[in-house]
């Protein structure tokens, strides 16, 4: 399992990077190996709102279909539509090329559930 360092993690498998009043999201290495081959990627039109604990958008792949839910609120500025077009990136580049969406954050305060990579690794592997 692959979880970069320097990223926030959350129990649903969403990784978080923030770099000042932005966040960017996008689902973990186990994430998309636990649900195999992505198929399709619904996510939110820019300005759409988010809230802390609410779905945001939808991963479906051959053997699930997943919400994808976010542990900040604010305002999507950017949405990868290039997953649109080719939604198995994620399965060969979730922290890079398959970020889902950047938020305006709301409130620079990161919730205190959000993991380091370590503390996510362990919470995997347990």
């Amino acid at each position: 399992m692959n979880a970069p360092d320097g990223l926030k993690y959350t129990r649903s498998d969403e990784w978080i990077k923030v770099d000042g009043d932005i966040a960017t999201l996008g689902i973990t290495d186990y994430a998309q190996h636990e649900l195999g081959e992505i198929v399709y990627i619904e996510l939110p039109e820019t300005g759409a709102g988010v809230s802390p604990g609410v779905a945001f958008g939808v991963v479906e792949s051959v053997k699930a279909v997943a919400e994808l839910v976010s542990p900040l609120g604010g305002q999507v500025v950017e949405s990868n539509l290039a997953l649109a077009n080719d939604p198995s990136v994620v399965n060969t580049s979730p922290y890079e090329q398959a970020w889902m969406i950047r938020i305006r954050l709301a409130d620079t305060t990161l919730p205190e559930e959000l993991m380091d990579a370590a503390a996510y690794t362990a919470y995997r592997s347990a």
